[in-house]
């Protein structure tokens, strides 16, 4: 058994534990509905013995009545314990996949940042929605079809076995020669249903992507290629599902070919018993009983293991995920994160997301509290590297950051971010109303500092033009507002936050001049008393910061205020300044 599939198993388990009283429950109601199945034929042997024995008609009908009374009566316990096991599992399969699900959840948003931009949103969301769908198809097949399957094959060979040697033995030959073939061809076929859920897995996750991107595919014209690469594909998909259900047509000629080589051997030898005395007429009907029940449950062998397999293959997609360690981990017993003044200090701090390209190269800088810092420079110089690495979205592999001299290496990720307000270049807002994400700043905010952030960072002049104001659901990702209505609710929640170490990456970048010029005093109210980081390509947004630091390739080339780097003729800031003001016109 694979690593993962055991894995998977234990995780099923872990999940079940809690309500083991009712999958003890459940399995006592199996044993006890298939010990009624496997001996109810036993009874019918019994009444056609009596209708064969050729005795006093009044003495037969009797006690052919009490063998219909005690079918009646076996099977109405029957039913009773098919029903208490419906109920029972369908309560447990609902429960554990409602667990299974919110762990997921959990151990999902656990990940890092670098590992949720290395993959596909809807491929994630798909391996969830499988993990739960899973459990319910395995614990189906365990439940209903093996564990049954196990207790009648048992059963019923122990009675033949004890009606005659030779009938049990032959019995038992074929049904593991059946069992270990379709076993064998189940196992070979397993691979091909791995790859056919993989090959699900891309269809999804790639028409995710040409979903998200249907406004590129329009504006460059790409639909008829990625139509050509959307039906590779599908055919991809076609074949690997296509290789898969011909092995399962194949193994199912084999199992009726098993199945025909049974009936006929097991009634010859029968027929040669019954010329001997050995059997009677009952036996006859107790055989044929027993023949009907073994073949229509092993038939289902193969597929029960199939799908089985299937849906095995399915969770271990998540569980590969459960079981990888989260890269960002909170040190045990770390303490929370105390400020104190908001002093942010990078010592040698070095990092690269590829082997051998570095990002961010021996940086070295110290932000005073209260002290307003604008970071400028040419894309790629690492400055919104810089503010990941402050909120710890990555491990830094060398040097360190220190808030108020703690490494926030060795404190709670929680208590350091809950520490950090971050208003990002491209805000993305939840599907939910614009009280509900201006609302996710600061949990129990009432409705009142709620819309008074909102009219700081001028929100309330496009919330209140809306039908539904402040109940107006924004659409997926915030796609209903545009940009620079989507940045003022970022800062909104910023403000709402009101964190003592604020992240201004790009926070004005899709703004007109006149919206800008609006926020710039909201900015500036939020600010104060703060430690500030300002990210900005826009210089003017960055003029009055207390100091301006120039980077290039990952390093500080420059530091000083606005008036000082443009007095100095070599300066890249001058040079970056001259090429917004008046470098295009020139």
């Amino acid at each position: 058994m694979r690593k993962t599939t055991k894995a998977t198993y234990r995780i099923f388990w872990r999940h079940l534990r809690p309500y083991r009283r009712f999958f003890w429950l459940a399995i006592a109601m199996a044993v006890i509905g298939t010990l009624i199945d496997v001996a109810t034929p036993l009874f019918y042997k019994r009444f056609f013995d009596i209708l064969a024995s050729g005795g006093p008609i009044g003495a037969a009908s009797g006690a052919l009545l009490v063998i219909i009374l005690e079918v009646l009566g076996l099977h109405t316990i029957s039913w009773l314990t098919s029903r208490v096991s419906f109920f029972v599992v369908i309560f447990l399969e609902l429960r554990v996949m409602n667990d299974l699900t919110n762990t997921a959840f959990q151990y999902l948003h656990g990940h890092s940042y670098g590992f949720f931009i290395n993959r596909f949103a809807g491929a994630l969301v798909r391996k969830v929605n499988r993990l739960a769908s899973a459990f319910e198809g395995v614990g189906d097949k365990l439940y209903w079809d093996l564990l049954p399957l196990v207790l009648r094959t048992t059963l019923i060979l122990a009675i033949l076995f004890a009606k005659n040697t030779l009938l049990g033995a032959v019995m038992a030959v074929w049904a593991a020669a059946f069992m270990a073939i379709n076993y064998a061809l189940t196992m070979y076929k397993l691979n091909y249903d791995i790859q056919a859920a993989e090959s699900d897995t891309k269809t999804t996750a790639h028409l995710a992507d040409t979903v998200t991107n249907q406004a590129n595919i329009k504006l460059f014209t790409r639909f008829q290629e990625e139509l050509n690469s959307f039906r590779k594909v599908t055919e991809d998909n076609f074949q690997k599902h296509w290789k898969a259900w011909k092995l399962g047509g194949t193994i199912e000629a084999v199992q009726a070919a098993l199945t025909t080589l049974l009936e006929f051997g097991i009634f010859y030898i029968a027929i040669q018993l019954w010329t001997r005395g050995a059997l009677t007429v009952g036996d006859f009907v107790l055989l044929q009983a027993y023949v009907l029940q073994m073949v229509w449950r092993l038939w289902d062998f193969g597929r029960i293991f199939r799908q089985l397999y299937r849906n095995l293959a399915d969770a271990e997609e998540m569980i590969e995920i459960l079981e990888t360690p989260h890269e960002i981990q909170n040190r045990p017993g770390a303490p929370a994160l105390k400020i104190r003044q908001g002093e942010v200090a990078f010592e040698n701090v070095r990092f690269s997301y590829h082997k051998g390209r570095d990002v961010i190269r021996d940086f070295n800088l110290t932000i005073r509290s209260g002290e307003k810092v604008g970071f400028v420079g040419p894309s790629g110089a690492g400055k919104t590297t810089l503010s990941a690495l402050l909120l710890r979205f990555f491990n830094l592999p060398n040097g360190k950051i220190l808030i108020d001299g703690q490494n926030i290496a060795d404190v709670t990720q929680e208590s350091l971010r809950a520490n950090v307000a971050l208003v990002p270049q491209e805000p993305i807002l939840f599907h939910r109303t614009l009280m509900e994400n201006i609302r996710y700043g600061r949990e129990g905010a009432t409705d009142a500092e709620v819309m008074a952030s909102a009219e700081l960072a001028h929100c309330s002049e496009f919330i209140e033009r809306l039908p539904d104001k402040y109940h107006t659901l924004v659409g997926e990702r915030g796609i209903k507002l545009s940009g620079g209505e989507r940045q003022r609710v970022a800062i909104a929640r910023a403000i709402l936050k009101s964190a003592p170490i604020l992240v201004l990456d790009e926070a004005t970048s899709s703004l007109d001049s006149h919206s800008e010029a609006l926020i710039q005093d909201a900015l500036g109210k939020l600010m104060r008393g703060k430690t500030t980081i300002v990210i900005a390509h826009r210089l003017s947004t960055i003029m009055r910061m207390d100091r301006i630091v120039v980077m290039r390739r990952g390093e500080i080339k420059e530091v000083g205020s606005h008036d000082r780097l443009i007095q100095n003729p070599q300066s890249l800031y001058k040079k970056l300044w001259e090429l917004q003001v008046g470098g295009f016109i020139k």
